[in-house]
């Protein structure tokens, strides 16, 4: 899904997202001379050494190369490697269709080799006016900011030259590509286990309790989705695209207000309405997300019946009625995992739904409340396992016993065969002689034990 630029009024019409945000109109010209990143920081860095919101008054204004380049260079001592244009063409193969992993609103993201492990290098997109801001904040952001469960930022390359404005991301690759690409494929290579749907949300809630409460300034993710979640291979969970992120609220204000972005379905009710954007916004968004892990489908399927394409209206009546609540769970999971816990997700999910944004769980909470579902389900699943294995073993005790008994018992019989068979012989010998009398002897019956 691409992210879209959502109306305020009461319609429901929304615009595609441009490279534009509260009264930042300004067009990005594709004159070297005359580049303009007005506005464009989303956050200040300690580099930079103030905290100010993206579109405040002291933002700064990149008004010319000079400027955007010193910006740059600021980042080098946050360990960003530079690379030339030319590096990166040779590690693409010339950007080579096969390489390619992704593509999206801001360009396309393709696999690349350099002397450094395998990376993926995201390219804007130069025919479109979506990507430079996003761009800009995705060097500022992932410059400063690591975490285990955030995509690792490698470097970037910014060029201009007589071919034009070359802008392009290295990141680290991840191995696995997203989230959605597990879940929503038609025909998905793997599906994925229930305790791998548990454990990658609550990697991502690390990721979101991060941004949201562990550093010096907050940051609002804004566009949380399956797509921006990457699975590396050994499908740890890390949040990818920070170009539509934003600084929470300065102390004293209870949100920021902003032009409304995001993708269609995951966006809060109350931002898409009145662009007020807080941290509850992300949680609402995690919210969506939990349904989309439990049942498979898309937020906003346009492919279902009318009455299933919104994923949470057509969840509702399942999730409230425990013996519906089955139908609810992804089908390709094919009732390999435990219901217990899919109902506490899905009542997780809801209470990040809550209407009031106050009433939503801050995403510490959401971690605590995830690590505590995963400590049950594997506990759960040890209890099954040891009650099948001593069932197992009960079983094989049985089955040694009557293996035994019906050892004895053959050799048993063949024993007692040779017993009558010997006694009968006996019992016809000639007294007199105490020979057997071979002419009066036959063959009696021989009890079978």
């Amino acid at each position: 899904m691409k992210c879209f630029h959502f109306s305020n009024g009461g319609g429901d019409t929304h615009t595609r997202h441009h490279d534009h945000d509260d009264d930042d109109d300004s067009v990005m010209s594709s004159r070297v001379s005359k580049l303009s990143w007005a506005r464009s920081l989303s956050v200040a860095s300690s580099t930079l050494g103030s905290r100010r919101s993206e579109f405040g008054s002291e933002s700064k204004d990149f008004s010319d190369a000079v400027e955007f380049h010193k910006f740059l260079s600021l980042r080098r001592a946050n360990d960003l490697r530079v690379f030339s244009f030319s590096e990166l063409k040779l590690a693409t193969r010339g950007f080579n269709r096969a390489l390619l992993i992704g593509e999206g609103g801001f360009g396309s993201v393709y696999k690349g080799v350099l002397r450094l492990p395998n990376v993926a290098i995201k390219q804007l997109n130069r025919n479109g006016h979506q990507g430079h801001k996003e761009w800009i904040n995705e060097v500022n952001l992932l410059g400063v900011i690591k975490h285990p469960n955030l995509v690792k930022l490698v470097g970037y390359c910014a060029e201009d030259d007589e071919r034009g404005i070359q802008r392009l991301l290295v990141y680290e690759l991840m191995r696995n590509k997203s989230l959605e690409d597990h879940l929503m494929a038609r025909v998905p290579s793997t599906v994925l286990t229930w305790m791998a749907r548990l454990k990658i949300a609550q990697d991502a809630a690390r990721g979101l309790a991060y941004l949201h409460e562990e550093m010096d300034f907050q940051l609002i993710f804004r566009d949380f989705k399956t797509s921006n979640i990457l699975l590396d291979e050994d499908f740890n969970a890390k949040l990818s695209d920070f170009g539509l992120a934003r600084q929470g609220p300065s102390e004293g204000f209870g949100y920021v207000s902003t032009s409304v972005v995001g993708t269609i379905g995951y966006a809060a009710p109350e931002y898409v309405q009145t662009g007020k954007l807080t941290a509850k916004s992300d949680v609402w968004s995690f919210g969506v997300v939990l349904f989309e892990l439990i049942t498979g489908r898309r937020a906003v399927e346009r492919n279902l019946p009318r009455n299933e394409q919104k994923l949470l209206e057509w969840a509702r009546p399942y999730v409230s009625d425990p013996k519906k609540f089955h139908l609810l769970v992804d089908p390709r999971l094919e009732g390999q995992y435990c219901i217990k816990s899919a109902q506490k997700l899905a009542n997780l999910a809801n209470k990040c739904l809550m209407k009031q944004p106050k009433s939503r769980p801050k995403m510490s909470e959401v971690v605590e409340i995830l690590g505590n579902i995963i400590n049950d389900t594997v506990s759960q699943y040890e209890g099954t396992v040891q009650a099948v294995k001593v069932t197992e073993e009960q079983k094989e005790v049985k089955l040694s016993v009557e293996e035994t008994e019906s050892d004895a018992a053959r050799q048993g019989n063949s024993y007692l065969k040779k017993v009558f068979d010997l006694r009968e012989r006996v019992g016809l010998r000639n007294k007199s002689s105490g020979r057997l009398d071979w002419k009066n002897w036959a063959p009696g019956l021989v009890r079978s034990w």
